[in-house]
């Protein structure tokens, strides 16, 4: 695009400036003003706290298996609680290499590389060692994560004297923060140190270094500690404390990353070393208590929105660590933990609080890496995985947390619009529009923080990621948030204008019609190439009815939307193969693909999409989306288990979808799927794992759609509830589309009482079994209704 034209898209499109000019707010490192303070926060009390616990240490040699995550939505930490020689590795992320990786290899692809695409990373390691606190000294040890609090926590007894370390990532103060207590002193070291080959400078109490990466991203890390007794003293490139009752030890990292494409994601003015020493010199001159009530307070904002209770677990259950627990639920298939897995659903609120706050969404790691050399760059993988990081935002209360990947397709908007309309029609590109024609944007199967994408061209990606941006709004019914995606939705349209194509179908009647359908792509991620496919068909049919419904809501574009209402009605829509039975994948009555594929592409007009629904559709294709469904399988990588969980669901088979949540649930063992020691989910690649966080927020999303199915004028209680779950239950704050809040309860299996509170809805309908009831209300007003 010549740079006029591009400066006249910025303009049109308010997004000059990127995400800064849309949402407002500062860059995601700078100077912030001094939090407020409450002025007192009583923690949840230990015996009421939803927590992970273990009775051991994190081994560092299995960090990403057994350490336990600290996040404040921008920086990330995993830490192992050993009391002798404790590690922290700390993220920022926005700490990427690459760049905008606008040079097209010999296919007309983009290059997917850790030089050209770029890959997140580790940006430093601290590390506590206390040399007296050896495991020999050591009983009554207890490692935790403090679910109803946000604080990691690890006790103990250290020649029969008690002490105590807490950690947690504070987002008001922006700091990491681990503080040591206990009924004796500490004596011991801190220490700092890169990923880079940096070199780590020292002051009085405090540790720091600052680099550049190749990509001219600068950033740095620093590290106080502090005490009201004791001496803490710089030596050598480590802090030396002794005597210390109380040890206060604050961390802080950052870049100089800017959410900017007009500064090419680059923001001058932040000098990442100093803003790193004053917010850990602002930080580490606040108490203890105060720092941890602040973050608290804040957390739990978020957290005590929503509440799940599945039903009671038993003492013997109870008394189980969380690693071991994991592994009897999948020995003893029979014997149901309602309260474990209600825990699994809080713990991927934790993750999605902790990892998603303000400009970057979380990728395939969501902020927790362990190395530099994550498979597949920790990326933003676009045909399934960052829409699944955001499935469980809105219906687990946090919506809030959804709004990063709103503002992370608004700042890259201009550069993927500039390489589209620069690259995508390449006479190499096998997916470019056949047409000539070129408008909008779209991006590539991955893409990274500074407008780049990489591996192949995705041109159903952006619809995809419409959809996930929609969703929001399904659930706020928020006019200021729409009119912030409205540019992503446009350009979007735009671009499957640009792309369709006419061509000719014979129905089963034997009847012809000119019908719509996709260029030459990819059915991701298996089968040949070809037009038409369905994951195509069933994305644009979902997005042009977001975009006309966004122009109607906005009063824009009205004959744009009119001609996309046309093309919608033309579009190929996917049949039932008379020879498998299934639902089509591609045009044609065979399969193609691999039939237990991770992917369910063909699906994606089930879930998420809404064409195709068990209460309205014919049988017929009911019928083809269970026996596709069916042939894909009870058994694959968690987020595609996640994946299948939510179809049966919306195939109110209670049985299956809660099948597949308990295989999510399934421990990892000999490098297999399933979940770790530290719950994150854990994804096969034959002689080793790697952690990938879709999974840990898809499965609490199959959960939640188990207990409540939601569409644009249904709100259905417990559409799906497993037997295991169906004595007793209740739920508070979950989200339901349409823009409603529900808290409801059951018994036996039925629901009882639920009030429906509007956050910007005004209309819907109440279903519980067969009863039904229509709900009016103005926004900001709620309604209980007793269920017979």
């Amino acid at each position: 695009m010549p740079s006029s034209s591009r400066r006249d898209f910025l303009r049109l499109t308010g997004a000059a400036g990127g995400g800064l000019a849309v949402f407002g707010g500062l860059p995601p490192f700078a100077a912030h003003a001094a939090p407020e303070r409450p002025d007192r926060v009583t923690l949840v009390p230990e015996a009421e706290a939803t927590t992970l616990w273990y009775r051991t240490p994190a081994a560092e040699s299995r960090i990403i298996q057994e350490a336990l995550p600290l996040g404040n939505g921008r920086l990330g930490a995993l830490i192992g609680c050993d009391p002798a020689d404790d590690f922290l590795y700390l993220t920022d992320g926005s700490f990427w290499t690459g760049g905008r990786n606008d040079t097209p290899t010999d296919d007309g692809q983009l290059p997917y590389g850790p030089d050209d695409f770029g890959s997140f990373g580790l940006l430093a390691k601290l590390r506590v060692t206390l040399p007296d606190h050896t495991a020999g000294t050591i009983s009554d040890y207890r490692r935790s994560l403090d679910l109803s609090n946000g604080v990691v926590s690890a006790t103990y007894r250290h020649q029969g004297v008690p002490f105590r370390r807490e950690a947690y990532a504070s987002h008001p103060d922006d700091v990491v923060v681990i503080r040591l207590t206990g009924g004796g002193t500490h004596t011991g070291t801190v220490s700092l140190e890169g990923t880079h080959d940096e070199s780590t400078s020292y002051g009085e109490r405090r540790l720091s270094f600052a680099g550049t990466l190749k990509n001219g991203l600068r950033y740095a890390a620093s590290v106080s500690a502090v005490s009201t007794t004791g001496t803490i003293r710089a030596d050598g490139d480590k802090l030396s404390f002794s005597g210390c009752r109380e040890l206060l030890i604050v961390v802080c990292a950052g870049t100089d990353y800017s959410p900017d494409a007009g500064k090419d994601f680059r923001e001058p003015a932040t000098d990442p070393l100093a803003v790193a020493r004053a917010k850990v010199s602002a930080a580490a001159k606040v108490p203890g208590t105060t720092l941890l009530a602040t973050h608290v307070a804040d957390y739990r904002r978020l957290y005590d929105r929503f509440s799940l209770d599945l039903g009671t677990s038993s003492v013997v259950q109870r008394s189980l660590d969380s690693w071991s627990r994991i592994a009897v639920r999948h020995t003893d298939a029979s014997t149901p933990d309602p309260e474990l897995e209600a825990t699994y659903v809080q713990y991927g609120r934790y993750l999605t609080i902790t990892g998603s706050r303000d400009w970057l969404p979380m990728n395939l790691q969501g902020l927790w890496i362990h190395n530099n050399n994550p498979d597949w760059y920790a990326d933003y993988h676009t045909d399934i995985n960052i829409q699944m990081n955001y499935w469980l935002a809105d219906p687990a209360g946090l919506g809030e947390n959804a709004q990063a990947l709103a503002r992370y397709c608004r700042s890259q908007l201009p550069v993927w619009t500039d390489v589209t309309h620069r690259l995508y029609n390449n006479p190499d590109n096998r997916f470019r529009n056949s047409t000539g024609k070129i408008a909008g944007w779209a991006i590539a199967f991955s893409t990274n923080v500074h407008g780049g994408s990489g591996w192949a061209w995705h041109p159903s990606g952006n619809a995809w990621l419409c959809n996930s941006l929609w969703r929001h709004y399904e659930y706020t019914q928020d006019r200021a948030y729409l009119e912030t995606i409205y540019p992503v939705l446009k350009g979007a349209a735009e671009f499957w204008k640009s792309r369709l194509l006419t061509t000719t179908v014979t129905d089963p009647d034997g009847s012809s019609r000119e019908v719509l359908v996709d260029d030459t792509a990819w059915s991701p991620e298996h089968g040949p190439d070809g037009k038409g496919n369905t994951y195509a068909q069933e994305l644009a049919w979902e997005l042009f009815g977001e975009f006309t419904t966004a122009a109607r809501v906005l009063d824009r574009d009205g004959q744009l939307a009119s001609e996309l209402d046309g093309m919608r009605a033309k579009l190929y829509l996917p049949r039932v193969s008379p020879k498998s039975g299934w639902l089509e994948e591609w045009m044609s009555p065979d399969n193609l693909g691999e039939t237990t594929h991770r992917h369910l592409s063909p699906l994606i007009g089930f879930y998420p999409g809404d064409r195709i629904s068990a209460d309205t559709s014919p049988p017929e294709l009911i019928d083809g989306v269970r026996k596709l469904l069916t042939a894909r399988g009870m058994d694959s990588f968690g987020w595609a288990c996640a994946w299948r969980s939510l179809c049966w669901s919306r195939l109110k088979d209670a049985e299956k979808a809660y099948q597949l949540y308990l295989t999510v649930l399934r421990p990892s063992m000999n490098n297999g799927n399933g979940t770790s020691a530290n719950w994150f989910d854990m994804y096969s690649q034959g002689s080793y794992t790697i952690f990938q966080i879709d999974a840990n927020l898809g499965g609490p999303t199959a959960a939640l759609e188990m207990i409540l199915y939601s569409r644009p004028g249904v709100v259905e209680l417990l559409p799906a509830l497993p037997q295991a779950w169906s004595k007793k239950g209740s739920v508070s704050g979950i989200g339901a589309r349409g823009g409603f809040e529900v808290d409801f309860s059951w018994r036996n299996g039925k629901a009882t009482t639920a009030t429906i509170r509007s956050v910007g809805g005004t209309r819907t309908e109440l279903r519980a079994g067969g009863f039904r009831r229509q709900i009016a209300l103005e926004p900001g007003k709620s309604v209980t209704v007793h269920i017979p």
